[in-house]
């Protein structure tokens, strides 16, 4: 009797094991499509593009399919964009202030196809986007909102949750001296009061072309209504030497000082512990004075500044792709 028991009881848990495994093997979640693109707390995507005055950049944009088992047939993917949603998230963040809205990026900036297909056996592929960004105006934030499209036929689910249903991409063109400079050492005057200075965290530098950038002056930043009547470019030239200037002197009586130094320098560093990561130093020093002529209507208000911005710019020399290399 006991001996059948004994028998009994390995026979249970021989069951309970092989149920275990079966159980394991089936799929754990339900196999849904998603973009990969995490947003930021305005909700976009900040998706950084190689600046190229004559040529086209291709971007991949990652899509994948969820879940704990393979994928087990071709999935032709829709891709579409997605208005309703920029127009949204354009009340949500800025109310009624259409001149701080997202704009979405025009077509003859980008070209991408409407369908991409996941293999069998493939979870993840990417998107080829391929832009072309050389007569763009950075004053605009540009966005690409795009949304995956539900199938009629049932080939897949899209993922219901709106970060991985959609993606919306601040598209934001690079060049070797853009991207955000440390204001620290960098202080701005009111009526030349030498005992009174403001200082700004981070001058974000915008892309012109691949040797220029601008700033915007003083205080103001890309969350200014008036901010396309203070910009102030800075070009690098061949002996370390910066040219800086406005396209709107005429109002805003822009005026370099040359009582300070106007250049720029370029340092290279690898990092001491990560062999494979190099900084770069980028330093600029100018001075100028401006006249704000739009804040208060009827007042002329005069800023000058002085002292240099800096900014450091990680690169990860184990990934090939540049735009993927910079550690933004």
């Amino acid at each position: 009797m006991k001996n059948i028991y004994m028998l009994f009881l390995a026979i249970t848990g021989l069951i309970s094991f092989v149920s275990c495994n079966n159980e394991w093997e089936d799929e754990q979640y339900e196999q849904l499509v998603s973009f990969k693109a995490e947003p930021n707390t305005q909700g976009v995507a900040w998706t950084y593009v190689r600046y190229k005055p004559d040529g086209i950049v291709k971007f991949d944009l990652p899509i994948m399919i969820s879940g704990s088992t393979p994928n087990t047939q071709d999935r032709v993917v829709r891709i579409g964009l997605d208005r309703d949603t920029l127009a949204t998230l354009n009340r949500e963040q800025f109310g009624h202030r259409e001149e701080l809205f997202f704009r979405e990026l025009p077509s003859s900036f980008y070209s991408m196809p409407e369908t991409v297909t996941i293999p069998a056996g493939e979870s993840l592929v990417t998107i080829p986007i391929e832009f072309s960004l050389a007569d763009i105006d950075e004053v605009e934030k540009w966005v690409l909102p795009l949304q995956i499209l539900e199938d009629p036929s049932g080939n897949y689910q899209v993922n219901p949750h709106k970060h991985y249903k959609r993606a919306m991409l601040r598209i934001t063109p690079f060049n070797t001296y853009s991207g955000a400079y440390s204001g620290s050492f960098y202080k701005i005057f009111l009526e030349d009061d030498k005992n009174e200075a403001l200082t700004i965290n981070e001058h974000r530098a915008y892309v012109v072309d691949e040797e220029t950038i601008f700033f915007y002056a003083g205080t103001r930043d890309v969350d200014f209504l008036d901010r396309k009547y203070y910009k102030v470019f800075v070009k690098f030239l061949d002996d370390g030497q910066l040219e800086v200037w406005s396209d709107n002197a005429e109002n805003n009586a822009f005026k370099i000082d040359d009582a300070q130094p106007t250049y720029y320098t370029m340092e290279e560093e690898w990092d001491a512990v990560k062999p494979y990561l190099k900084h770069v130093y980028i330093t600029l020093s100018f001075a100028y004075s401006f006249e704000d002529y739009t804040a208060i209507p009827g007042l002329r208000v005069k800023y000058s500044t002085e002292g240099t911005l800096s900014m450091q710019r990680d690169l990860n020399t184990l990934i090939p792709d540049e735009d993927q290399q910079i550690q933004w």
